[in-house]
């Protein structure tokens, strides 16, 4: 099985953290990228994006678009995360489709599990309990996708298939200081408290959730290895399998930025889900591992949040 890509792959959202590091990943493969930014494709727009596929025509499709935030933004406006995710994926696969795209890889999130599911996750979980309440709507989004695809692989035999991969961090992140996820958020926290001579800092919720963090070069490559399957899993967990409590990460994050003040935690924020840790035996079955630590992957993200910040174009959305 070849181990990279040719034809014309279509990169949505390649403006993203994600689809930014799948063009990284791209560049020097034997294939032509296909992007298209806001201006130029609205993917709420179902004729659009209709058009848009029938001109191109691309071979392959990774689905990479979406409407996201961290719990805060996901909590306040399920309304758009629900409404918008839904409407972007099913124009897409639906286009993709009716275009004859050979391969499409939908990219979701392990937020699609439920609540209280058996530890780590397994691929089979989906769908036996309830989600999360406070990105109930993104994951419904997300859940949608991911049988839409499965669906048209069954009925019509078309390699549609999906990745959901754990919290993901990276070059290009959104560093809001609510809306962005949490390990972002961290680092942009203790930054600022270490330029402002802090003697501490204060994180959301409790400390003792339990997260798994993957860095975002990672999940672009095993992206790619997954659209190089013959017949890859319906939809499969792309993570390391090793996770920390949030009061863990936030002393690496510290350490990492050089921040040496107090770290407190503020009880009366949301914790969300207790424990989120992915089950990746069935990727490693595949021939693919993770190959970015995550105190390495933490200095890589912290140089790159220097250099954006100097360079004055952080994305803070």
């Amino acid at each position: 099985m070849n181990t990279e890509l040719s034809g014309k792959i279509f990169v949505a959202g390649h403006r993203g953290m994600v689809g930014s590091a799948l063009c990284r990943r791209l560049a020097d493969s034997d294939c032509q990228i296909l992007t298209a930014d806001r201006r130029e494709l609205d993917l709420c727009d179902s004729a659009a994006v209709s058009d848009f596929f029938a001109t191109h025509r691309p071979d392959s499709v990774i689905f990479a678009a979406a409407k996201v935030g961290g719990i805060v933004a996901n909590n306040t406006y399920p309304v758009e995360f629900l409404s918008q995710n839904v409407i972007m994926s099913i124009a897409a696969i639906n286009a993709a489709f009716q275009s004859g795209v050979k391969r499409f890889l939908f990219l979701g999130s392990t937020c699609i599990y439920p609540r209280n599911c058996p530890q780590p996750i397994r691929e089979e979980s989906l769908l036996t309990g309830p989600l999360e309440p406070t990105n109930e709507a993104y994951a419904l989004a997300k859940i949608s996708g991911l049988k839409l695809c499965e669906y048209y692989r069954r009925q019509h035999g078309v390699m549609f298939h999906s990745a959901m991969p754990t919290n993901l961090y990276g070059p290009g992140d959104n560093y809001h200081p609510e809306h962005s996820h949490v390990l972002p958020a961290l680092i942009r926290r203790f930054h600022e408290a270490k330029m402002e001579s802090l003697p501490s800092v204060t994180i959301w919720g409790t400390g003792s959730p339990r997260r798994e963090f993957l860095f975002v070069d990672d999940l672009a490559d095993a992206l790619v290895h997954l659209c190089t399957q013959a017949d890859p899993p319906s939809w499969v967990n792309v993570g390391t399998g090793i996770d920390q409590t949030i009061l863990e990460l936030a002393h690496m994050v510290a350490r990492t930025v050089g921040y040496e003040g107090e770290i407190l935690t503020d009880a009366s924020r949301p914790d969300g889900t207790p424990v989120k840790c992915t089950d990746v035996s069935l990727l490693h079955s595949t021939g693919w591992n993770h190959k970015v630590a995550l105190a390495d992957g933490l200095a890589k993200t912290y140089q790159c949040f220097l250099t954006e910040t100097g360079a004055g174009n952080l994305r803070s959305v």
